[in-house]
């Protein structure tokens, strides 16, 4: 269990991270065209997670575009930026910002990334939704 501080307020997470040089829990998330998108499917390329709760903060908005600029420029490394919201949303914000060099997906069907990788936040203002976290596999 981790615990984040959101405005003076500590929310807990359910889980932890995983640990440094252990195997990334597999995935299945879900891609804005709605199809399914597995840590499989990233096989051969470096691999930079960017979990956030919503792309309808600024602070994750934020996150999410230097994100694209920054993977531009890194040879063979998909970078995956990975909330709750709806594909529909995390489109709709891509296409607004003109963002092409992230892959966008949702935990929204299942919720079972968040809690394999022990992230979901347990109570508090946004609980249910991700925390913000960087994990580079």
């Amino acid at each position: 269990m981790a615990t984040v501080t959101l405005k003076g307020n500590e929310i807990k997470t359910i889980g932890s991270l995983p640990k440094v040089g252990s195997m990334a829990p597999s995935f299945s998330l879900v891609k804005t065209d709605l199809s399914s998108a597995a840590l499989s499917d990233f096989k051969g390329h470096k691999v930079v997670l960017n979990i956030f709760p919503s792309v309808d903060t600024g602070t994750c908005a934020k996150s999410v575009k230097e994100f694209n600029e920054k993977a531009s420029t890194m040879p063979n490394t998909k970078v995956l930026c990975i909330s709750r919201d709806l594909p529909f949303a995390l489109a709709r914000f891509c296409g607004a910002e003109g963002l092409n060099n992230v892959i966008t997906l949702s935990d929204f069907r299942d919720h079972k990334f968040g809690k394999d990788y022990g992230l979901e936040f347990d109570g508090g203002p946004l609980d249910g939704l991700l925390s913000r976290v960087v994990i580079v596999l």
